[in-house]
């Protein structure tokens, strides 16, 4: 009998970055606990901005939609989330000759056109982007107006 010999493979995991590794002995140096981002659900979250809104303060609803991450989130909550932006970014910016942005469900940026041809974005759902960032027109595909139709 021949003995055949067998790989063994060893997953390492991944490195951690230079930055984790300084914020580890930043939180050991000074006894601190390590700090976990709350994770709110997107109904939840849905939830607030509805009362924010009923309440009056769009701006404050608008500022839940951009801090509400919907990256493990179903379709149905991408869309329920997607359309309550909609719905509350055309009662803000309705008049303001916004444009709406959409990079895929449940991402969507609503942007003011400024004199100088950029853009500024006022207001974002589940993007990287914040609101005051400026972006140019040439490099934005599929641009609408916000007062379009509904549910485009």
């Amino acid at each position: 009998m021949t003995a055949t010999p067998t790989a063994t493979v060893i997953s390492t995991p991944p490195s951690p970055t230079l930055e984790e590794l300084v914020d580890r002995l930043i939180d050991t140096l000074f006894d601190l606990d390590p700090v976990v981002p709350a994770r709110t659900s997107p109904a939840r979250a849905i939830h607030e901005a509805r009362r924010l809104r009923q309440a009056g303060e769009l701006d404050g609803a608008l500022a839940v939609f951009a801090e509400l991450d919907l990256s493990e989130a179903t379709e149905g909550e991408m869309r329920w989330a997607a359309a309550e932006f909609l719905d509350l970014a055309r009662r803000r910016f309705g008049g303001d000759d916004a444009l709406l942005h959409r990079q895929g469900t449940g991402q969507v940026a609503v942007l003011i056109p400024l004199d100088d041809g950029t853009l500024e974005v006022r207001a974002v759902l589940s993007m990287r982007w914040r609101p005051g960032k400026l972006v140019s027109r040439r490099s934005l595909r599929g641009l609408r107006p916000l007062t379009g139709r509904r549910g485009s």
